[in-house]
């Protein structure tokens, strides 16, 4: 049987209605869902846009003002220079995957902790957080290393495409440029 997903909408007083329950709600119960594994979508309740995204990014918004944030502001600049280049799809991808690997390698820990010691969650908890004393700033320089090669390759990988862009147009024309300059403007011209 399949899973309905549950729908919450949004109307302009910043209300959200779950329709599943008939009542209204707060972001802590939408961020309780998540917690939950529920699926669920909101919806502008006038338009039917699709807003859950930015309720999503509300909540996380919401937590990275509390206590203990996350993101450093280094990171935080790094995503916002990924936008609108072509590293912006591959950032997403490249974020939720290693955000499974993270959330894998911590539920493999607390099953082999709860087949170690039961269900006494503190002895899991003691457990992850030495395992991420210990290994954290290994993991977090071998990502930082990764990151940098990814950047290098994807910058290659860009510099190969223009070069063979200017080559494929060498011979070309281009609206809007003087006659006389070619395409591969900046590069000296070569004299024998």
């Amino acid at each position: 049987m399949e899973q309905q997903v549950r729908l919450i909408k949004k109307y302009p007083n910043r209300r959200l209605y779950d329709t599943k329950t008939s009542s209204y709600i707060t972001l802590a119960d939408v961020k309780q869902m998540v917690l939950n594994h529920e699926d669920f979508q909101v919806v502008d309740a006038k338009s039917s846009d699709d807003l859950t995204r930015q309720i999503l990014l509300q909540i996380i918004l919401e937590e990275e003002s509390g206590g203990m944030p996350m993101f450093t502001s280094d990171l935080l600049s790094q995503m916002i220079r990924s936008y609108g280049n072509a590293m912006q799809g591959f950032m997403g991808g490249y974020l939720e995957k290693n955000l499974q690997a993270f959330q894998d390698m911590h539920k493999a820990i607390q099953d082999q902790s709860q087949r170690l010691y039961g269900d006494n969650s503190r002895a899991s908890n003691e457990l992850w957080a030495q395992f991420m004393n210990l290994q954290g700033p290994a993991m977090q320089s071998l990502m930082q290393a990764y990151m940098e090669q990814s950047q290098k390759a994807f910058a290659q990988l860009q510099e190969q495409m223009q070069s063979q862009a200017r080559n494929m147009l060498a011979g070309f024309t281009m609206p809007g440029m003087p006659k006389g300059e070619s395409s591969d403007k900046g590069e000296p011209d070569k004299k024998d």
